[in-house]
């Protein structure tokens, strides 16, 4: 069964240019994908706090130690 899913026009011509996509398919399936990907990616700030460092940690010195 195929889905049934209003797009907007516009919007979609915009994103076909811009992914360089040549279908409604092929762009909504790279958009479920970009989707995808993006959410899985850890955010950042969900681990302040979280990660605690050796009191002895300098970062200046990694700096410069080449």
């Amino acid at each position: 069964m195929r889905p049934d899913i209003a797009l907007d026009e516009r919007l979609v011509k915009k994103a076909m240019k811009l992914s360089r996509t040549r279908t409604k398919k092929e762009l909504v399936n790279q958009a479920r994908k970009e989707f995808v990907e993006d959410r899985k990616q850890l955010n950042l700030t969900d681990l302040a706090g979280k990660i605690g460092f050796a009191k002895d940690y300098n970062y200046k010195a990694l700096r410069t130690a080449k």
